[in-house]
């Protein structure tokens, strides 16, 4: 954490030190080798630490292998090069997948000591150059000429949880309540705050948003960081997943008016970041028996529904990217890492699927998203109520993007917006356990009961291309009853 960094990393330096010997997620080094070297620290130590529980690897320069002393270095990471190149930059580029490792410095008793942190593996091994390294007691190894440790790795992989990794250790008490909004866990909670620091402290031990630290005082979560930092960019491995707002000038993206990086958790900033959605965003003004009144160009409920299901059914495992939220003259584009884990075809009938559970859990306790299984379909309720365009939900490579489209006419839209609200609609109707007719249809588009037809023919057409299905084949068109293509079988 950046305000105590000096003191923090001069109490690592010393607690690392009093250790019997070097372990598999420590290294101790007097003084600085090579870049290739280094570049297999960080492969081994990642995928060590995650082997032995740890949530971060080091290396330490400076140190005395054999005895532990403090001797000083002037290795400098921040001048030291590849070829031309600085050495940050260039073992970035040789790490698979992204890592965030970190160099700083950091004087102990007279000794100028330099240390590497590395995260541990949460989704892979971490490879240096295409080849995975360990440690085996000292010595850095191959992955591939163990197989036992490979298989104990990926089996870990599996059964990781991300709300379980660990944002910022061996925190005292004041440091923590200093790093978490802890009055906006009660207040959205709507409980009574707890009385005093370890009152407290217990509460948030029992929502696993910290727990006790084996090297003393508390571990800060990522569950407990994501939801209620107050300033993202003092979790070095979460800041990247801070959520951007862009607002562009037109339909696309070459001329951006604003754009804004939330700083604090999701739980913390949500309210925040749905206000300026809204305020960001086109209102269309309606015009009233005796007055005009601006109507929001999209409902706010859907706005709150999808923002919060990006937050929530998002990939963390990809570091380098996080939630985005688009607004353009006419739509709003919300997107984030990971492809969804179901067919974008069935996002309104089936039970969803996320990749973080007990984020979605605590989120719904706090009242941020919808129970299970109820917030697309209210999604599609307010578009429709709002008689706009059907919301679309794509799978871009590695993403997941939902689509909001300002009103249009029924004339003004194409056959394929014809059919995909037929679709929506006729989903929409099958969950609510309300069939779709042509009546409703209608009802959905607008369409005066003179131009029946007109529905009839939307409807042949979404039957035709598998979209629907007639439930009663042998009434008449007008009365007939329609399902969702998947709903008969």
């Amino acid at each position: 954490m950046t305000p105590r960094s000096s003191s923090y990393l001069a109490d690592l330096v010393r607690r690392c030190c009093a250790l019997a010997h070097e372990t598999e997620w420590v290294e101790f080094k007097r003084n600085y080798s090579r870049p290739e070297a280094v570049g297999e620290y960080i492969s081994a130590l990642a995928n060590s630490a995650a082997l032995h529980g740890e949530p971060f690897g080091y290396v330490f320069w400076g140190v005395r292998n054999s005895t532990h002393d403090l001797v000083g270095t002037d290795f400098v990471p921040g001048s030291t090069k590849k070829g031309n190149e600085l050495i940050e930059p260039w073992l970035a580029r040789s790490l698979e997948p992204q890592v965030d490792f970190r160099f700083e410095e950091v004087e102990v008793d007279g000794a100028r000591i330099v240390l590497l942190r590395v995260p541990r593996a949460t989704s892979r091994p971490v490879a240096f150059k295409r080849t995975e390294f360990i440690r085996l007691g000292s010595p850095t190894r191959r992955l591939r000429d163990h197989p036992a440790k490979e298989t104990e790795l990926w089996r870990l992989f599996l059964d990781s949880v991300f709300e379980d990794g660990v944002s910022a250790e061996h925190l005292d008490g004041p440091d923590v309540l200093q790093a978490l909004d802890y009055p906006a866990y009660f207040q959205l909670l709507e409980v009574p705050p707890a009385d005093g620091r370890e009152a407290i402290l217990q509460a948030l031990t029992h929502d696993r948003l910290i727990r006790p630290s084996q090297a003393g005082g508390y571990d800060i979560t990522n569950l407990g960081a994501i939801l209620f930092a107050r300033r993202l960019a003092d979790f070095p491995e979460l800041k990247r997943k801070a959520v951007r707002l862009i607002h562009y000038r037109g339909s696309g993206r070459m001329d951006v008016e604003r754009e804004q990086e939330g700083g604090k958790g999701y739980a913390t900033g949500f309210g925040g970041l749905v206000s300026h959605i809204r305020a960001w965003t086109p209102s269309n003004e309606e015009l009233g028996p005796a007055f005009r009144r601006e109507v929001p160009m999209f409902p706010p409920i859907a706005i709150r529904e999808l923002v919060a299901n990006a937050l929530i059914h998002q990939d963390f495992s990809m570091t380098g990217a996080g939630p985005m939220i688009e607004i353009f003259d006419r739509r709003l584009e919300i997107s984030n890492p990971g492809e969804p884990l179901m067919d974008t075809s069935r996002l309104l009938d089936t039970q969803p699927h996320s990749r973080n559970e007990r984020l979605a859990s605590l989120m719904r306790r706090l009242n941020i998203c919808e129970e299970r299984g109820s917030g697309i379909d209210k999604v599609v309720h307010a578009v429709e109520s709002y008689a706009l365009p059907a919301p679309v939900f794509e799978r871009p490579p590695g993403f997941t993007r939902a689509i909001l489209f300002a009103h249009k006419p029924l004339r003004e839209m194409d056959r394929q917006e014809r059919l995909h609200a037929c679709y929506m609609h006729a989903c929409l109707r099958y969950v609510t356990q309300q069939p779709m007719t042509n009546s409703s249809l209608r009802a959905r588009f607008g369409i005066a009961d003179r131009n029946a037809s007109m529905a009839s023919r939307i409807l042949a057409d979404a039957v035709n291309k598998g979209l629907i299905a007639v439930a009663d084949p042998e009434t008449g068109p007008r009365a007939r009853r329609y399902l969702p293509f998947w709903a008969g079988s």
